[in-house]
């Protein structure tokens, strides 16, 4: 099965020939980190087989965030974390989705909108839990930020894990959702719509906004997840470190052409895209965040600020002791960073030795953002 790093390696010098000078650099280090992951440019370490001699090299992963072969570890190092965090309650998963007659606004002004973008549906979220008819209490929220469709469209929205019930500053009380209602999504879009606005403020002054977006009601989606403490996980683990395209949704690539896999939203039934390569590699590219841009945010009981208060109501709830951090065995191809030894490994050329840690070598000078 084809992946990116090939795609990038065979069509990418052609795309930056073209298109090369307007690229943000980015981008191109995107491209150039792609390429060069888990190959013998990242460096690496040698283990030496101590019957046939067998030399057997180990390569490290790139960390480029946009990277389909990377964050596994990372993922899972995540998780342990959330772990210890999680309360025993019902959770619910929100979506908010922009019009699309603001989709241009925010790609010129990225960092500053999608910033606002997430603390706004964060804070629309937390002010109406507040009203005694819904939650009335503090909620904790975890935002996420998305910026693709299934078939690499741009369509930025955000990705909310709430929790099913909030705490009663003035009572010192828990105070739980309802079993499938959390908030009223119609007032909720409205709230998000209006604090956007506000919080955007001259940052909107320049754009090509139609009035009839701050009129228009913006999509929001609300329902509970279903399941116990792994289902909540999957859902976190499932958008966090997820990126526009997996490798093995890409099917074919030949002739100037890749073939993916998507799901179609209208009748949740699989099918197949075909597009050229250079618009492929742009639909990619526009899905990778700007430097230094933190895609994952906590509001609410998951701020910093109340982290105090979130182990106290994890007595109060009688959480029980949170789980040690998982000791899953990684595979080969999930090692992001290469830096176990492994003294037990077999020899892949004779497979009776054991392959024994030999030494490290350093990677490829990496230079300026990539021109092949």
């Amino acid at each position: 099965m084809p992946e990116l790093a090939e795609l990038f390696a065979r069509y990418g010098p052609a795309y930056l020939d073209k298109y090369g000078p307007a690229m943000l650099p980015s981008h191109r280090r995107t491209m150039q980190d792609i390429v060069r992951c888990r190959t013998e440019a990242m460096g690496g370490q040698v283990f030496c087989c101590n019957r046939c001699g067998h030399r057997h090299y180990v390569y490290h992963s790139c960390r480029n965030r946009s990277c389909p072969k990377c964050h596994y570890q990372q993922t899972e190092a995540w998780l342990d974390e959330r772990r210890q965090e999680l309360l025993p309650i019902r959770y619910f998963h929100l979506v908010f989705t922009v019009p699309d007659e603001l989709h241009a606004g925010l790609r010129s002004r990225q960092t500053p909108l999608y910033a606002i973008l997430m603390q706004a549906a964060a804070r629309a979220t937390i002010r109406l839990a507040q009203d005694p008819h819904y939650v009335g209490g503090l909620v904790g929220v975890m935002s996420v930020l998305h910026t693709w469709g299934r078939t690499l469209n741009y369509h930025p929205h955000v990705h909310c894990l709430v929790t099913g019930g909030g705490f009663d500053r003035n009572t010192h009380e828990w105070r739980s959702a309802r079993d499938n209602f959390l908030l009223p999504v119609k007032v909720l879009s409205r709230m998000v719509r209006d604090t956007f606005k506000e919080l955007s403020g001259p940052l909107l002054e320049g754009l090509a906004i139609p009035p009839s977006v701050w009129q228009m009601p913006w999509n929001v989606y609300c329902e509970p997840v279903r399941g116990g403490l792994d289902n909540i996980l999957n859902y976190l683990g499932r958008y966090v470190h997820r990126i526009a395209i997996t490798g093995n949704r890409i099917l074919a690539v030949d002739d100037g052409q890749v073939i993916f896999s998507y799901r179609d939203t209208r009748d949740d039934q699989p099918k197949r895209m075909t597009l050229h390569a250079d618009e492929f590699i742009r639909r990619f590219l526009q899905h990778v965040l700007p430097r230094r841009f933190h895609k994952v945010r906590y509001y609410g009981l998951w701020a910093p600020s109340h982290r105090k208060r979130l182990r106290q109501l994890q007595v109060l709830l009688a959480t029980p002791d949170p789980p040690s951090p998982s000791t899953r065995v990684l595979p080969d191809t999930a090692n992001d960073d290469c830096d176990d030894p492994r003294p037990d490994r077999v020899c892949p050329c004779c497979g009776d030795g054991v392959l024994i840690f030999a030494g490290r070598f350093p990677p490829c000078p990496r230079g300026p953002p990539w021109t092949p």
